[in-house]
């Protein structure tokens, strides 16, 4: 079971499209929606359900921790104890430390700060990213970069032009977190939607890939 959340730290469409990718990866994972106002609330019980805890993007990383902040110690104990947690955009901003979960061995800031970004608006946009060493073009806003500790251990997935980490998978006490500031999840629908071209940028396989480095440790 992988659980989605969905509430005032995410925007519409987005919980949807880590649903749609959770439910179509290589494992095959039942989903449910978690947060304020669904069916399902994030609680120990709830998350002891779960495989999978999967944060979605959403508003300003400051309007996210503000709704996220009340559950961060439960999400924190059930990581640590095993679970496994995935960040897209905002999602991967609050894995950070400043604010958000600290759920990685460093912090996140924006990339679109960056001298040398590739992307210097925070309006959606296509961006090219090396992916396990191969260039991809994805959908992008305002994601983040991964900052690592020395000798972190973790596994970098995908870089930014200037060398950046766009996405990585690491441990979090027995569990694994796994996140990304690029949108992996991104159907061409969300190209359209904002009047750029979805040819080559859909890429479920690199999500997927997200997904199962993160739950298998690969």
């Amino acid at each position: 079971m992988a659980l989605v959340y969905r509430g005032p730290a995410s925007v519409p469409g987005c919980p949807e499209s880590v649903a749609a990718l959770l439910q179509s990866s290589p494992s095959r994972f039942r989903t449910a929606y978690v947060g304020p106002g669904e069916r399902l609330e994030i609680s120990p019980a709830v998350l002891a359900t779960a495989t999978v805890y999967a944060q979605p993007g959403g508003p300003s990383l400051s309007t996210a921790w503000q709704a996220m902040r009340p559950y961060a110690d439960t999400l924190r104990s059930w990581i640590a104890g095993g679970g496994k947690y995935l960040g897209f955009c905002v999602g991967g901003y609050l894995a950070g430390a400043t604010p958000g979960l600290n759920l990685l061995p460093g912090d996140t800031w924006r990339y679109i700060s960056a001298s040398d970004a590739s992307v210097t608006t925070a309006a959606p946009s296509r961006i090219t990213v090396n992916w396990r060493g191969v260039p991809q073009a994805l959908y992008f806003q305002d994601g983040p970069v991964f900052q690592l500790n020395p000798g972190s251990g973790a596994a970098v997935l995908a870089t930014y032009r200037g060398g950046q980490v766009a996405a990585l998978t690491t441990r979090y006490g027995n569990g694994r977190v796994g996140v990304t500031g690029p949108h992996v999840e991104a159907d061409a629908s969300w190209f359209t939607d904002d009047g750029l071209d979805p040819t080559g940028a859909v890429h479920p396989d690199l999500g997927h890939d997200l997904i199962e480095s993160t739950v298998n440790g690969l």
